[in-house]
C-alpha cells in the first residue's frame, strides 16, 4: 500500500470521512485515557515524592511531575489507547471490507480506497493524538497533585510553582511532536495490515492481533529514539 502525497491536492481532501474518524477515535479514546492519566500520575508522584522527601526536596514534586508526565508518559499512553482502540477499529474495517470485496468495488467504481479511507483515518488519528496528549498531560498533573498536596502534605503553590524549574519550551514542543508522529505510525500500521488482509473472517482477527502487537513495540522503539535524539540535541534547563 502506497500513498500519495499528492491526492488531496488532486483529489480533494475526504473531509467527512476526517470528522467522522476524528469524532469516533476521540469517542472511543478520551474516557479511557483519562482513566489511565490519573492513577497513573498519582503512582509517580508517589514514587516522586517520597525520593523527595529523603532529599528534601519536596518543592521540586511538581518539576519532576511535568518532566515524567509531559515530555515522556503523556504522548506514549496517547499512543497505546490510540492503536489500541482506535487502531484495532481500522484494521477490521478495513479488513472486513477487503474480505467482501469493497476495497474491490470501489477500485472498479474509479474511486481510490487510500484516498478515500486511509488518509482520512492517517490525518484524524494523528490529530486526535495531538488533542489527548494535552488532556493526558492535564489529567496526569492533576493525579499527581492529589497525591503530592492533600496525601502528603505538601501546598499548591510550591507544587505549581516549581513547575518551570526543570521544564522549559522545548519539553512541550517535543511531546507535541512525538503525539503527533505516534498516532500516525499507529493508523499506518493499522491501517496497511486492514488494508491487505488476505482470506476470511480468521484473517482480519489475526490481522487486528498482529497489528497492535507490532504497533506498540515500534511505538516504544520509537520513543526510545526520538528521547535519546532529544536529549542530545536540547540542553537541560538549569
Amino acid at each position: 500500500m502506497g500513498i500519495d502525497g499528492t491526492l488531496a491536492i488532486r483529489k480533494g481532501f475526504p473531509f467527512g470521512e476526517f470528522i467522522q474518524q476524528c469524532w469516533f477515535i476521540a469517542k472511543v479514546t478520551a474516557v479511557p485515557v483519562v482513566l489511565i492519566s490519573i492513577p497513573f500520575g498519582v503512582i509517580i508522584a508517589l514514587h516522586v515524592g517520597s525520593f523527595a522527601q529523603q532529599l528534601g526536596a519536596e518543592s521540586s514534586i511538581g518539576a519532576a511531575m511535568v518532566l515524567a508526565i509531559v515530555r515522556e508518559s503523556a504522548p506514549v499512553a496517547t499512543a497505546l489507547l490510540i492503536a489500541g482502540a482506535g487502531g484495532s477499529a481500522m484494521t477490521a474495517d478495513l479488513g472486513s471490507r477487503r474480505i467482501r470485496n469493497e476495497l474491490d468495488a470501489m477500485e472498479v467504481m474509479g474511486v481510490d480506497p487510500i484516498h478515500r479511507l486511509v488518509l482520512p483515518r492517517l490525518a484524524a488519528a494523528s490529530l486526535v493524538a495531538l488533542l489527548l496528549n494535552g488532556l493526558v498531560s492535564v489529567a496526569g498533573i492533576a493525579g499527581g497533585w492529589v497525591m503530592a498536596v492533600p496525601v502528603q502534605q505538601g501546598t499548591s503553590g510550591a507544587y505549581f510553582a516549581s513547575f518551570t524549574e526543570l521544564a522549559h519550551l522545548p519539553d512541550l514542543w517535543s511531546a507535541m511532536i512525538k503525539a503527533t508522529l505516534f498516532g500516525f505510525l499507529a493508523a499506518s500500521i493499522s491501517c496497511w495490515y486492514g488494508y491487505s488482509v488476505v482470506g476470511g473472517p480468521k484473517s482480519v482477527g489475526d490481522a487486528v492481533n498482529r497489528a497492535v502487537v507490532l504497533t506498540f513495540i515500534i511505538l516504544f522503539f520509537t520513543n526510545f529514539i526520538g528521547t535519546a535524539l532529544y536529549f542530545n540535541l536540547v540542553p537541560p534547563k538549569f
